[in-house]
């Protein structure tokens, strides 16, 4: 993720993908980039870590089926590197946006939060717990 040793604060440094068909956009990235998937456990489920020869572009799950019975397509969800990410849920509502989803964390990874922006555009949040 982070090559120099330093966190990139303010910086696009994740990327999710919903899926709907997860083999299918497997299929598709490996097809068109040559990325791998590889399934992994994380807090009580599962995710699939997307790889482009061996470094981590990003990470794909299932689509819920309340997503997906109302409608929501597949999309990709890019996660911005905070340094406090409750501070900046704060920033983020006082700026005009909204918190969709409140910071958790992502066994020993990551605290994410999803929100969006004062024109209603969808981001992450992203604090490291990995001191890099």
């Amino acid at each position: 993720m982070n090559t120099t040793g330093r966190i990139p604060f303010g910086k696009f440094i994740w990327h999710d993908l919903a899926a709907a068909d997860t083999a299918a956009a497997s299929d598709f990235y490996r097809a068109v980039f040559g990325w791998t998937a590889m399934t992994e456990s994380a807090n009580g489920g599962q995710f699939i870590r997307l790889q482009c020869d061996g470094q981590d572009v990003g990470s794909m799950y299932r689509m819920s089926q309340r997503e997906h019975e109302h409608g929501v397509p597949s999309h990709w969800t890019p996660y911005v590197c905070v340094r406090d990410i409750d501070a900046t849920a704060g920033r983020v509502e006082a700026a005009g946006g909204a918190v969709l989803v409140q910071p958790f964390e992502v066994e020993g990874v990551a605290r994410i939060a999803l929100v969006t922006d004062s024109i209603g555009s969808i981001m992450g949040l992203w604090e490291s717990l990995r001191h890099e």
